[in-house]
């Protein structure tokens, strides 16, 4: 019998946690290799958009956004765990008693912590390469990393719920879809809605930041901006992935899940 979706993202989920359980190393790696993947997407972006940027042309965010949909399929293909995605996961099946919230929690900490060094690991990568040092190349990118650093506290959190609802949705919405080919597309039109809308993703803006640190000037990209943008982000993704997707999606199925009946 075919699993309704929300069977498949509670069976993901016990997935990543028997690999949590097997291998604490492995769980961290593959949060580094996603928050790498996103790193991919974030330089095609801002490589892209660059050069209408600094023609000073309207297509530069639209041009961003669109590619930036690259780093979907690489995780939604070359593997890899994202804390942002595991709001929604875990809590479904916390609320489904396949797991305990003391474990959800760790799994989360273990995730994120691996996001932010997979993060700062690519950003190496990038600085190593001497591509992004140029003002000609890098100048969109630190022109964005400027603004979310000094975005009001109370406007990040609200962007980063409506963030992650729709990133959670970019990669539920495709299990209901057949073939590679309409997977894809709704995978990259839902990520092109959210970079186009100026929403904030917490993995994003580490990536962002960390190869903003390396190739920009001392002192343009600090610590406490760093801080003061992904505390509030990091919490507005958590109750986008955990209450608007995991808790609702969980209460409004649960009557006709129990009658053995699916809308």
């Amino acid at each position: 019998m075919e699993q309704i979706p929300l069977q498949r993202v509670v069976k993901l989920a016990l997935k990543k946690h028997h690999i949590y359980e097997v291998s604490k190393l492995t769980s961290l790696l593959r949060a580094m290799l996603a928050s790498m993947f996103i790193g991919f997407g974030v330089i095609v972006a801002f490589k892209s958009g660059g050069a209408f940027y600094n023609e000073h042309s309207p297509l530069a965010y639209p041009m961003a956004a669109l590619t930036f949909g690259s780093a979907i399929i690489l995780i939604s293909y070359g593997g890899g765990d994202l804390f942002t995605g595991n709001t929604f996961y875990f809590t479904l099946a916390a609320l489904r008693k396949k797991l305990a919230w003391r474990t959800v929690t760790r799994m989360w900490l273990l995730c994120y912590v691996g996001n932010v060094l997979g993060a700062f690991a690519f950003a190496l990568l990038i600085w190593s390469t001497g591509l992004f040092r140029d003002a000609s190349v890098n100048g969109f990118l630190l022109s964005v990393v400027d603004k979310k650093l000094h975005a009001d506290t109370f406007e990040l959190f609200f962007r980063a719920i409506l963030c992650n609802w729709l990133v959670c949705l970019a990669f539920f919405i495709p299990m209901s879809l057949r073939g590679d080919g309409p997977k894809l597309f709704t995978m990259m039109l839902f990520v092109f809605c959210f970079f186009i809308s100026g929403y904030e993703h917490s993995v994003a803006n580490m990536c962002t930041f960390a190869i903003g640190l390396v190739v920009g000037e001392p002192g343009q990209v600090t610590l406490g901006g760093i801080i003061h943008n992904l505390i509030p982000v990091t919490l507005g993704n958590m109750v986008g992935g955990a209450i608007l997707m995991g808790f609702m999606y969980h209460t409004v199925n649960k009557p006709f899940e129990e009658e053995g009946n699916h809308p």
